[in-house]
């Protein structure tokens, strides 16, 4: 069975940028038949039972439903840790006891063949005595993924992290074995995310999992061409409500933006399904403006 998911961080509201993601998600999987399953990456924001709640009465308001219970990210560390462990079996990984910020000025300067601005494996090359220098001085180091598994594949990345130096599983990681074990075969996302998915296309060929097709829609932007946050006013939906603003109103709106409806009216899911089509998804970023959705 096809599956598409929406995964939002539980760290607080889900704004109308997050929102158009998970309309553009839903209703890619609905128009092809998949399942829509929701799951929250909660390995670096932990247990957040009260914006979990939020996230879901939201999308329920908008009629954005989703297949069985939504799972969290922090019920798969111990599938996070055997990917891991088979990575370090094939001889991928090192140790890394850089800084923030010396991994900022690493990046910043000129090195051979990996991507420009990434990590140049600057403790991939440490010594035994340096490794005992950075112990004693209490470094913990995190865990990267050497440049031998991409120098010669078709893909070629950097030397990203896996496991970060407080044992938390990584981003890259954490999602390809999420995606992997929940068999989805269809990414629906932001286009902010869109530099990752060579990371993510890398390690799945690693761990022999499939590549999902993957669709990167375009950001939303305030109208100072900034992308959306809270700084642009009401922008969430249970702020939109207390305004006068109808679910059906949002709705509307975002399935106009995405080339679902020819107009923004307000709207049910269903309706919005029978208009669908991938195709018709802007390339454009949209720009959010508040004035129009209210006078609606």
């Amino acid at each position: 069975m096809s599956a598409g998911r929406f995964a939002p961080s539980p760290s607080g509201s889900l704004h109308l940028g997050n929102l158009r993601t998970a309309l553009a998600a839903w209703l890619v999987a609905r128009e092809s038949g998949a399942e829509f399953l929701l799951r929250f990456e909660d390995l670096t924001t932990g247990a957040a039972p009260a914006a979990q709640a939020e996230q879901l009465q939201d999308l329920a308001l908008l009629g954005i439903t989703h297949d069985g219970e939504a799972s969290c990210q922090s019920e798969r560390t111990e599938l996070y840790a055997q990917a891991i462990h088979q990575l370090e079996q094939l001889g991928l990984t090192y140790d890394c006891y850089c800084s923030r910020r010396e991994v900022r000025e690493a990046a910043a300067a000129p090195h051979g063949a990996a991507p420009e601005g990434s990590y140049p494996g600057t403790c991939s090359r440490l010594t035994q005595a340096e490794v005992r220098k950075h112990e004693r001085a209490g470094r913990r180091p995190a865990l990267r993924l050497t440049g031998s598994a991409w120098s010669s594949a078709a893909i070629q990345t950097d030397d990203f992290v896996l496991r970060r130096a407080d044992g938390v599983a990584a981003y890259n990681l954490a999602v390809v074995v999420d995606d992997a074990a929940q068999g989805i075969d269809q990414v629906v996302r932001g286009d902010d995310l869109v530099e990752t998915t060579p990371r993510q296309v890398l390690l799945q060929g690693l761990l022999g999992y499939p590549t999902p097709t993957y669709l990167h829609v375009p950001l939303v932007l305030g109208l100072d061409g900034e992308r959306l946050s809270k700084r642009h006013g009401a922008v969430g939906l249970q702020e939109l409500i207390a305004l006068g603003v109808t679910p059906q109103q949002v709705l509307g709106y975002l399935a106009s933006s995405l080339g679902a409806t020819p107009q923004d009216s307000p709207v049910s899911a269903e309706a919005v399904v029978n208009g669908f089509s991938a195709q018709n998804i802007p390339a454009r970023p949209w720009v959010f403006d508040p004035n129009e959705l209210r006078s609606g």
